[in-house]
């Protein structure tokens, strides 16, 4: 379950179709297969991905948040990976969050403003972005703006207001939101089964081993406190002392953990 097993299973169909393409390349086809993801929670988790994709000869689209209480995108680790994921041909795009605001006008102002932001601290342009968590109204307003790809636009996304089994849909579009996989699994029937295919994964929710939903949000806790351990070590001359007193704590209560 959510295992690179599982994922590199996903990848080789997407690659026996011959159809796989990012957003720049769909737009103009009449098929496609669009890999993307939205990046919560990890870095780390997506760079990890990202290698598995890269020793398949394979690459996608990844879509960065800009304000994340759990990640910060500008610090030199998490743009070094990101560097690193362009230079492999990775897609890197903005994984804008709404953080409240209703005016579309204002939407596609603060979309513009971010992506620039990001195109100047990263040294490359970044042309294309997801909405994080986006309400219907925004699927609705099918947001477009020139020179910049939108993964929910028209052209890669479907919108309906209730998707049935009967709905028509020009594009098939599978996420594995909520560690669920909704609107279909990326088998070979539903991959293979429409000409035009956009596949959405959480980074956070892969791992080598694969967990339950409850197990990998256990994994990833851990994950983060040794991240937050070794940030303030890094950061903290003062700390050095109580680091090892830190980790130890957080061994042997997942150990207690194990035990029940």
């Amino acid at each position: 379950m959510f295992s690179y097993n599982e994922y590199k299973e996903i990848i080789s169909i997407i690659q026996s179709t011959g159809r796989q393409a990012g957003y720049a390349e769909a737009v103009k086809k009449d098929s496609f297969v669009i890999m993307r993801h939205d990046v919560e929670y990890s870095v780390d988790r997506a760079y990890a991905l990202a290698k598995v994709e890269s020793r398949m000869d394979f690459t996608s689209a990844w879509f960065f948040q800009w304000t994340n209480n759990t990640y910060n995108i500008l610090s030199k680790r998490n743009k070094d990976m990101i560097r690193d994921m362009y230079e492999r041909g990775h897609q890197i795009g903005l994984h804008f969050a709404l953080n409240g605001m209703e005016d579309m006008r204002q939407v596609r102002r603060q979309i513009k403003k971010e992506m620039n932001i990001l195109s100047e601290m990263f040294g490359f342009e970044i042309s294309q972005f997801s909405i994080h968590r986006p309400s219907a109204d925004v699927l609705r307003e099918n947001i477009k703006i020139p020179g910049i790809l939108n993964a929910y636009q028209d052209d890669f996304f479907t919108f309906a207001e209730k998707i049935t089994g009967e709905t028509q849909l020009k594009v098939k579009y599978m996420s594995d939101a909520n560690h669920i996989w909704r609107y279909g699994y990326p088998d070979k029937k539903n991959i293979t089964g429409y000409d035009k295919v956009q596949i959405l994964t959480h980074p956070f929710a892969w791992s080598k081993k694969g967990y339950d939903n409850r197990d990998n949000y256990a994994v990833l806790i851990q994950e983060k406190y040794k991240e937050l351990v070794e940030s303030i070590n890094h950061e903290c001359k003062d700390f050095c002392e109580f680091k090892d007193e830190f980790l130890e704590a957080e061994l042997v209560q997942e150990s207690g953990k194990n035990k029940k």
